[in-house]
């Protein structure tokens, strides 16, 4: 399987990378815009802010400008989330994911590391000379 995909495996990395970021961006419209059903928290406060940077970064990381940098970003953010909201707040609070409900913050914070090892890639807006490093 791995020999047929190879060919296509720049491609399945930005079709990847689109929609972890559209995703992502939904989040964030969500929490800033209040569609989705979603409820608008009040300005500046932590909610916001994280709001701003799911939208916002999100956004880059699906259109593949300066995605590298967005991600790294995107990552680090999921992964206080889940420190904050899963591991120490959760329901039951703990370690464990499954148990804790924190899985989706999981995995967009490694889905995001391993898009900020690549950068934009093809497809990307800022796809430099390096083959899509950012």
């Amino acid at each position: 399987m791995e020999r047929f995909l190879k060919a296509y495996s720049d491609y399945i990395y930005a079709i990847m990378r689109i929609v972890i970021g559209l995703l992502f961006a939904c989040h964030g419209a969500q929490k800033l815009l209040g569609v989705f059903g979603g409820t608008t928290p009040p300005a500046l406060s932590q909610m916001w802010i994280g709001g701003v940077i799911e939208l916002v970064g999100g956004a880059l990381v699906a259109v593949g400008y300066l995605a590298g940098y967005a991600a790294f970003l995107c990552s680090g953010m999921m992964a206080v989330a889940y420190f904050q909201f899963h591991w120490l707040g959760g329901q039951p609070p703990g370690f464990w994911p499954i148990l804790n409900g924190g899985e989706k913050a999981l995995m967009y914070s490694f889905v995001f590391l391993y898009i900020a090892s690549r950068g934009s890639g093809t497809w990307g807006l800022s796809r430099g000379p390096a083959g899509g490093r950012d």
